[in-house]
């Protein structure tokens, strides 16, 4: 049986947006405080689970067991790139097998996007952890869920039974903020 605390982590713009108009990260919404804690996140999980556009690009990255979600096989295959990595198409296979796939059990999964991807765990999260950027815009970019910008972030991880509970200043000249938001009882 597969036990996992589900856990999400996205560091968004001041509109919502966790990449450019072409889905590519800007260098603007970087910053050495929010990596420093997403790298440590990563490193303690179990399992990382993303979109195929969507990876942490780290030096510990090769190292951790992930699944990768894509339309590319039928349920579950083992990434032919990468023998850490599984890859999982959702319409094939339920997440529980797909852990078993990647011989992970128990422990943590961080969720790292994308926005479909972030949308599919919103009924599972323990806890979101919601960095903020609130200097930067990105227009027309990449919202966090499906339907920003319409709804911001907070809408929608309350509208899932989340809460926001601890916030941190993580980078004070950017300034960037954690909040983990936490599912409530």
């Amino acid at each position: 049986m597969t036990v996992l605390r589900i856990e999400g982590f996205v560091i968004v713009s001041a509109d919502g947006m966790l990449a450019n108009a072409d889905r590519v990260m800007p260098q603007t919404l970087k910053f050495a405080g929010d990596q420093r804690f997403f790298d440590a996140a990563l490193d303690a999980a179990d399992l990382v689970v993303h979109g195929r556009d969507s990876y942490e690009d780290q030096p510990n990255s090769p190292r951790r067991t992930r699944i990768v979600l894509t339309r590319s096989v039928a349920a579950l295959a083992p990434a032919p790139d990468n023998p850490k990595a599984t890859l999982w198409n959702p319409a094939g296979a339920r997440f529980e097998e797909a852990c078993e796939a990647a011989g992970v059990r128990a422990g943590t999964a961080a969720i790292i996007g994308g926005p479909a991807v972030f949308a599919m765990f919103l009924p599972r999260y323990d806890t979101f952890w919601l960095s903020e950027a609130p200097q930067v815009r990105i227009p027309g970019g990449l919202g966090a869920f499906p339907g920003v910008p319409e709804r911001t972030p907070h809408d929608i991880l309350r509208a899932a039974g989340l809460a926001p509970t601890d916030r941190q200043v993580l980078d004070v000249d950017g300034p960037v903020t954690v909040t983990a938001w936490r599912r409530e009882s």
